[in-house]
């Protein structure tokens, strides 16, 4: 194996790229029918004089922590730079990745198309691009897919494309709103809408959660391409995490190799294969050369601690992100014939500063008919945003609005909208945990009917918490 280490002492664009290492290796079998022929020198050398055409073809990921955006990038800190990137972010690499995602799933959907219907289970009649149109109409409902697919299978597929735009030289902000474009339009609204009907949580969960999955994958990541790319000493264990951490990087770097040239801009290089000449006499051999590339931004040595000092001047980070459980209480309007009871709450949002949050709640509880002494299923998910007095103190009192719907027999026929509003009471006990406590009032505007309901929730903020 041949490893060029540029000097950044002799040359500016070497200075550019000392972060960079660009690896050949070289694996020859020979066709020479009269002598075993000689070990050839990887073409073309490498030198001062031809590196920047060798690095102008070679496939880089870009970090925003060896960025340098505008002094006065953060005064927006919730500025969209996806689709206007002015600080170095690599906006080619983004939409080649994008491109192969949509690729990779449409041709799924057109394989599964051309399928038997006992097989795809799709109606060839009905026509998929009518299922699709049916499905989107319907949605979005509150699905009822297990806990595993919910918090562990969305979560990390919005994870996968978070990674698409981080390692693109986005920051996480912009990462975010990329997972949450294309979970929502891509997938969602897309592909998965050939199948079923658009999810509530799924829209929520899939950015929300992927973010602090793919900010952990990141940098987990990184970590591991420090070390050498390996975990506990093997390659191979590291190769394999490596690919599960980001798959759409790793089946980039597949199609790349299955076609020998660069068709989508991925993080981790090429293989091509080349016959040369081993002599004078028209002797040849193969050669197969891996071109392996992973930039992290424009010069000095890799630091987990130069990472993590750069992050903190962005005020928006995972720490933003706070999931709660908690328990409450409803009255409901004497109207429903229903006694009211206790109720299990959960919640996931976004706390944009110590004055404004905005999340998502569900409220679950199994109450008593009236009329029957059945059981009857009660639940309630609405979407609301927070409005926080007193700031600099711990304890923060705050008004809430939005709106939702309630639903009964865990059946969507059994749903009505929702409009509500509140007061509550903020409690910081450190940047990672806090407890909240509000009432609010909901009202139907079609079942004219109203409800009382009562909760308190411990609230933990991932990452580094409340800044």
């Amino acid at each position: 194996m041949n490893v060029f280490k540029p000097n950044n002492k002799k040359n500016n664009f070497l200075t550019k790229y000392a972060k960079s290492c660009l690896c050949f290796v070289a694996v020859s079998s020979s066709f020479n029918t009269h002598a075993n022929s000689t070990p050839v020198e990887l073409k073309p050398a490498i030198s001062t004089e031809n590196i920047e055409e060798v690095y102008k073809k070679s496939i880089t990921n870009t970090s925003w922590e060896n960025l340098t955006p505008n002094e006065d990038f953060y005064q927006s800190p919730y500025k969209m730079s996806l689709f206007n990137p002015k600080s170095g972010e690599d906006g080619a690499r983004l939409w080649s990745q994008t491109s192969s995602i949509f690729a990779y799933g449409f041709g799924v959907i057109g394989l599964i198309a051309l399928l038997p219907e006992d097989i795809s289970n799709w109606d060839k009649e009905e026509g998929i691009f009518n299922k699709w149109s049916d499905n989107v109409k319907e949605g979005p409902v509150w699905d009822r897919d297990t806990g595993m697919l919910n918090f562990v299978g969305h979560p990390y597929f919005g994870g996968v494309y978070y990674q698409v735009a981080r390692k693109s030289g986005y920051r996480q902000w912009d990462a975010f709103l990329y997972s949450t474009l294309m979970s929502t339009f891509y997938w969602e609204y897309g592909i998965e809408s050939f199948a079923e009907v658009p999810s509530i949580q799924d829209l929520v969960i899939t950015p929300v959660l992927g973010w602090a999955y793919g900010e952990w994958a990141y940098n987990t990541e990184m970590d591991i391409r420090e070390d050498g790319g390996t975990i506990w000493g093997s390659s191979a264990l590291g190769s394999t995490v490596l690919a599960i951490l980001d798959p759409v990087d790793s089946l980039s770097v597949g199609v790349n190799n299955l076609f020998g040239r660069e068709i989508i801009r991925a993080g981790t290089g090429f293989v091509s294969f080349n016959e040369v000449p081993v002599d004078d006499i028209g002797n040849t051999e193969n050669q197969i050369k891996l071109n392996i590339s992973l930039q992290l931004g424009e010069g000095g040595t890799y630091s987990g601690n130069h990472k993590t000092y750069k992050r903190v001047n962005d005020p928006v980070d995972t720490g933003i992100i706070g999931m709660s459980y908690g328990v409450g209480h409803i009255e409901l309007d004497e109207s429903w014939m229903i006694e009211g009871g206790t109720t299990t709450e959960y919640t996931l949002g976004l706390y944009f500063s110590k004055q404004f949050s905005s999340r998502v709640s569900y409220s679950k509880a199994q109450l008593t008919e009236i009329q029957t002494n059945q059981p009857i299923a009660y639940e309630s998910y609405r979407l609301n945003g927070q409005y926080y007095f007193n700031t600099e103190s711990n304890f923060r009192p705050y008004i809430t609005a939005g709106f939702g719907e309630i639903m009964w027999k865990k059946d969507n026929d059994y749903k009505k909208l929702q409009l509500n509003g509140g007061i509550g009471m903020h409690y910081k006990i450190n940047n990672n945990f806090a407890i909240q406590a509000d009432w609010r009032h909901h009202y139907s505007t079609n079942a004219k009917t109203s409800e009382n309901a009562f909760a308190t929730n411990l609230i933990y903020f991932f990452g580094t918490g409340e800044r």
